[in-house]
């Protein structure tokens, strides 16, 4: 059946109808046919119960990341005597940050005001917020509740300063991480997050592509991690005692956990449950097997062996790069970019590291650092139509144009995380130390700073 006729055919049949009306009843027709029009251009915002749902659960997959994941992650990674010390570490400083999110946090970062730099306060205390307030998605009718947003938001703030903890493990008094964060959080997290996210902020508005947090998380702690493991200084014994992972199979347990919680931090971050969410999907797949294999690969020509800890940083070196780019990113630019940040990664950590001298515990600048650096600059690259990507959101529509406002962006990001991290500490410092005594961080943290022990035997 030709539907296409039968449709023009009701279409003549219409105008002829129209046309053998009184002039008085045709202007009443097309006046109540202009008001049906207008009415429907005002549609209300819909809700969508599956968006709703996806978004909830990408919310408790983000704190999955944190605690456990992270949580375990590093805890396998540092010497038995300091293990509890990581996991109170994460745990409070996510438990703080929530806390401040609400306070503070959510208004400085989408606060709603014009400043290119925050938000302002006018959410304060989420001031205007209810149960009936609601926050864009980027489809054009759909909304969703706007507690969803705050706690999907809430979670990517909670877990950035506890990535930080990295490059200071085994050696940071508790109270000095605990105000090093706060401050931190708030003078470089939120504002960051306002300059890439909102449609205010200044990196949004040179068309930066950030899809996930590439910049805002990666790069911002990752610099933030190598500043302070320079300002606090190498750990007691460092390059002569042994400070190998006390247990690989927690640190594969915890990267495990993260490359399952990243599904809520990158698909999540569509914000709704449509096809974009499902490349995002794919990408945060591919990116981890391409880099997995690549770390895998590089240590066995340069060391004849691949190890379970290299399989673990390549796991997360290819999560770190996907993330700003999984929504652009067609599925094999994203084996591609996963497998260069793999190789990067795994130069800065065994070879940069060591030539500068600096002691970044569990390598937060070489993995999360250089893959953001890397994913940030790549998207620009890796969006374009002939390379499978989604297209340049660039004025110029060129992948010169779209690489240099990815570039802007990673400069601002680190310069602006490199000043707050360093005038943060200098604070924290005057006001309680940042080191433990170097006898405690002979016996440890977990016994000197907590009074416990991860392990009884």
């Amino acid at each position: 059946m030709n539907y296409r006729n039968t449709f023009a055919g009701l279409g003549a049949l219409s105008a002829a109808l129209m046309a053998s009306l009184p002039a008085w009843a045709q202007e009443a027709t097309e006046a109540a046919t202009e008001t049906v029009t207008e009415a429907a251009a005002a549609v209300v915002p819909v809700i969508d119960k599956g968006d709703v749902a996806w978004m909830m659960t990408s919310t408790v997959l983000v704190l999955f990341m944190t605690v456990p994941g992270l949580a375990l992650f590093y805890g396998g990674l540092v010497r038995t005597k300091n293990m509890l010390s990581v996991l109170m570490q994460t745990t409070l400083i996510a438990a703080v940050v929530m806390v401040i999110w609400i306070v503070y946090g959510y208004s400085f970062a989408f606060g709603g005001g014009t400043s290119p730099y925050w938000g302002g306060l006018a959410k304060m205390f989420l001031a205007g917020v209810t149960v009936d307030s609601t926050a864009a998605t980027f489809s054009e009718g759909y909304v969703l509740p706007e507690y969803l947003f705050i706690a999907f938001q809430m979670t990517f703030a909670a877990i950035t300063p506890a990535l930080i903890i990295g490059g200071f493990a085994e050696r940071i008094k508790f109270s000095a991480a605990i105000l090093f964060s706060v401050l931190w959080v708030t003078f470089s997290y939120f504002p960051v997050a306002h300059m890439v996210w909102d449609a205010a902020g200044l990196i949004y508005n040179w068309s930066a592509i950030d899809f996930a947090g590439g910049t805002v998380v990666h790069i911002n702690a990752g610099v933030a991690a190598l500043v302070a493991s320079i300002m606090i200084g190498k750990r007691v014994g460092y390059g002569k005692d042994n400070m190998a992972p006390h247990s690989m199979t927690l640190t594969m347990v915890g990267a495990s956990m993260l490359w399952v919680g990243w599904f809520g931090f990158n698909v999540g971050s569509n914000l709704e449950a449509t096809a974009g969410a499902t490349l995002a999907m794919i990408n945060t797949f591919l990116a981890t097997a391409g880099a997995i294999i690549g770390w895998c690969l590089i240590e066995v020509l340069t060391r004849g062996k691949a190890s379970m800890l290299g399989a673990a940083s390549g796991m997360v070196a290819g999560l770190v790069a996907i993330t700003p780019a999984c929504g652009t990113t067609g599925p094999v630019g994203a084996i591609v970019l996963g497998f260069i940040a793999a190789i990067a990664c795994y130069f800065f950590v065994t070879t940069v590291k060591h030539k500068l001298g600096y002691d970044d515990s569990l390598d937060v600048f070489g993995v999360h650092g250089i893959g953001g650096i890397i994913g940030a600059i790549g998207t620009g690259i890796l969006c374009a139509p002939s390379l499978g990507g989604t297209g340049f959101i660039v004025e110029a529509g060129t992948m010169g144009a779209q690489v240099a406002a990815q570039f802007k962006g990673v400069v601002v990001t680190i310069l602006w995380s490199g000043v707050v991290s360093v005038i943060a500490l200098f604070i924290v410092k005057a006001l309680t130390g940042l080191r433990v005594k170097e006898d405690a961080e002979r016996e440890g943290l977990d016994l000197t700073s907590h009074g416990e022990r991860a392990y009884n035997y």
